[in-house]
């Protein structure tokens, strides 16, 4: 494999009287066939004597762009001990894995809350706690440097292996956390004319940044303020940039990260798409976790829920609403307009001033009390799916080309990894693709910091990336507001793109 980092054997030559050339030189000419010229830290400089006198030692070393860097050196022969790291770095939550080398093997993964949620439950918050506050924005860079430390911690104690002692770590996330990780100013990302301090940091040393590893992490780089390292990841690890035919790729969360385009061209935007869905703003709405509905079935006054954990019902998830919305459309108890009709359905009642769908019954649930689900929830979620459409709508627009033109819908980000593809079509959060055709690709931040661990080819490509991903806000886009409009329809306002859902109506006997 055509890996990051490399571990070489060598039996250099002792010095002697006629050959009087010093350990570093002895070092560098060995490697130097291979490697070219290859640049040796200080506290290598230290470790070269004795090592460079005995028998056999095992060089560690990293493709930092074209040349080659020396991160570690052991006696004898350890080749065959080779392993390197990779890591989301998630505003709340952040995953790292622990590979082998050698076989490309995932050896183990952990996952945690990034403790920079103490500071802050969302990006936002957290720049504007650092903003004029040198204090706060350090506080924010060890949160960060402490979690990743923790997952290489619990990587050593699962699997064996000295995490320390890998030669790279790849990481992949958003511009605001490679700021915040850097110890860099956020406030620039969220002000106009929203320029990042530093889009393509590269490759450093990571005990620079007080993590407990001896090699280099390199961070993916950014497009733009919204458009970051956790995106370029996902189109090398999805191969939109290597494809010949049009892809789209969309990172849903609170946020809404889309590109389009092939190896011709890249287009990209970022908007805001809403809390509601991941469970945010509706009112017994929850993340994934254990008590989480997370698919929902209804017939008539019959309601079929599936439970995460198998426990008592907590609340809904973001899986469960995309369900229980398209059941509440497809079952006529919710009009085109997103209207709960209460002549429908008598879980259907009037809650305060609104009406609210009873979605479980006090014992199913762990409180003892019915969970509802709102008028008010509904009309969060249709001004967010209807955000999520418009961008993709544009997008294709703005290249001159429409939903059939797409080979692959890419959807990324622990959202998209659940959702049955058929409710979010019939609500026209998705376009109205053939099944087949839109792949839910899960954390793909975390698979293209692997895939370049593996392959430093990758290289290349996000260079190639950044240079032809052309990016837009959608802010600025004049008649975007009065587009969304007719996306807040179910599924849209023009039926005729969702021939599949007039099916699903038609099946269930309704008009």
């Amino acid at each position: 494999m055509n890996t990051l980092s490399r571990k070489v054997c060598l039996a250099l030559t002792p010095p002697t009287e006629e050959d009087g050339r010093s350990d570093q030189r002895r070092l560098l000419d060995a490697l130097a066939p291979e490697f070219g010229a290859v640049e040796v830290p200080l506290a290598l400089l230290h470790r070269l004597y004795p090592l460079c006198r005995g028998e056999r030692l095992t060089a560690s070393l990293v493709d930092c762009g074209g040349r080659w860097r020396l991160t570690d050196l052991e006696p004898g022969d350890t080749t065959a001990a080779h392993y390197g790291l990779a890591a989301d770095l998630g505003s709340t939550s952040v995953t790292m894995e622990l590979l082998d080398l050698g076989s490309g093997t995932v050896l183990a993964r952990e996952s945690c809350y990034n403790r920079q949620t103490a500071l802050g439950s969302d990006v936002l918050t957290r720049i504007f706690y650092a903003k004029d506050h040198p204090e706060h924005l350090e506080e924010l860079r060890l949160a960060a440097v402490e979690t990743l430390n923790e997952l290489m911690g619990r990587l050593t104690e699962v699997s064996g292996v000295d995490t320390g002692r890998c030669p790279v770590l790849v990481l992949a996330g958003n511009t605001v956390m490679t700021h915040f990780l850097l110890g860099l100013e956020g406030f620039p990302l969220f002000l106009s004319p929203y320029a990042p301090v530093a889009a393509e940091p590269g490759f450093l040393p990571a005990a620079e940044l007080g993590l407990a590893l001896a090699g280099m992490i390199y961070l993916y780089p950014s497009r733009a303020n919204y458009m970051g390292g956790d995106i370029v990841s996902g189109l090398v690890a999805t191969g939109i940039a290597r494809s010949e035919h049009i892809q789209l790729f969309f990172d849903i969360g609170t946020n809404g990260e889309l590109v389009a385009g092939c190896r011709d061209f890249l287009l990209s935007g970022a908007g805001a798409a809403g809390p509601a869905l991941e469970g945010g703003v509706i009112r017994t709405g929850m993340c994934a976790g254990p008590g989480a509905v997370e698919h929902v079935e209804i017939r008539g006054e019959r309601v079929s829920l599936s439970v995460i954990g198998g426990e008592k019902i907590r609340g809904i998830c973001g899986s469960g609403i995309i369900d229980l919305l398209a059941e509440l459309f497809l079952e006529g108890i919710m009009d085109f307009r997103g209207r709960l009709q209460p002549e429908r359905s008598t879980r259907v009642e009037l809650a305060g001033e609104e009406y609210a769908y009873r979605y479980a019954d006090a014992d199913q649930t762990a409180e003892g009390e019915p969970l509802w689900f709102y008028q008010s929830d509904v009309d969060q979620f249709l001004a967010t799916k209807a955000a999520a459409y418009t961008m993709v709508e544009y997008m294709l627009q703005a290249i001159g080309m429409d939903f059939t033109d797409v080979e692959r819908f890419y959807v990324a980000g622990a959202f998209g990894t659940y959702i049955r593809t058929a409710s979010a079509v019939a609500i026209g959060l998705y376009p109205d693709l053939p099944e087949e055709q839109v792949v839910c690709v899960g954390n793909s931040s975390l698979a293209g910091a692997r895939a370049l661990l593996l392959n430093r080819g990758h290289l290349e490509e996000i260079g190639s990336i950044l240079e032809r991903m052309e990016y837009i806000q959608y802010g600025a886009i004049p008649d975007f507001v009065q587009n969304m409009e007719a996306a807040r329809a179910l599924p849209h306002l023009d039926m005729a793109r969702y021939p599949s859902v007039s099916r699903a109506l038609a099946e269930r006997r309704r008009p």
